[in-house]
């Protein structure tokens, strides 16, 4: 507790804790098309990456599942032919003490991915470059923006439920 100006003490906010219990490859799938099909030689790549997050309540008490998606295609340029398709769902258990209930959300969505992404970041570079191409380092995402843009693509869904269908 500490003292307001008029000497009445005032409860402090909670301090949050925040640890990361385990992380760990829950899938993953590289697939060589360019190899598969014989290819070879000075391909000019386009990479397209979608990401997609997921989190949950586990059992025990204070703990939590963040999962980060990943589907990354590499097209050639030149005739638009797949050089390799990438999969990665990449997992994070976190012990998290002191986060408001109405703050949880966004924390589990913002904050755990970004202690996350280095790991799957250099995953992603070894698997490309293990899988006979350059590594693929991605670039740093803004789960902040992520965030907003999945939650104004949801009001706007619900707005679009809620107009009556017009005949």
């Amino acid at each position: 507790m500490s003292e307001n100006g008029n000497g009445a003490a005032q409860p402090q906010p909670a301090q949050v804790k925040m640890n990361v219990l385990a992380q760990y490859v829950r899938d993953m799938s590289f697939e060589n098309i360019l190899a598969q099909k014989g290819g070879g030689g000075n391909a000019q790549p386009d990479v397209q990456v979608q990401v997609n997050l997921d989190a949950k309540k586990r059992s025990t008490e204070n703990q939590y599942e963040v999962a980060i998606k990943l589907n990354i295609v590499s097209k050639n340029k030149e005739n638009d032919a797949e050089l390799f398709i990438f999969e990665l769902d990449y997992a994070g258990v976190f012990n998290i003490e002191g986060v408001p209930e109405d703050q949880m959300h966004p924390f589990l969505l913002i904050e755990c991915p970004r202690l996350l992404f280095p790991f799957v970041r250099r995953v992603v570079s070894d698997v490309t470059r293990d899988g006979g191409f350059p590594p693929l380092n991605l670039e740093n995402i803004d789960f902040m923006a992520l965030y907003r843009q999945e939650i104004a693509r949801r009001a706007a869904a619900e707005k679009t439920e809620e107009q009556p269908a017009v005949n």
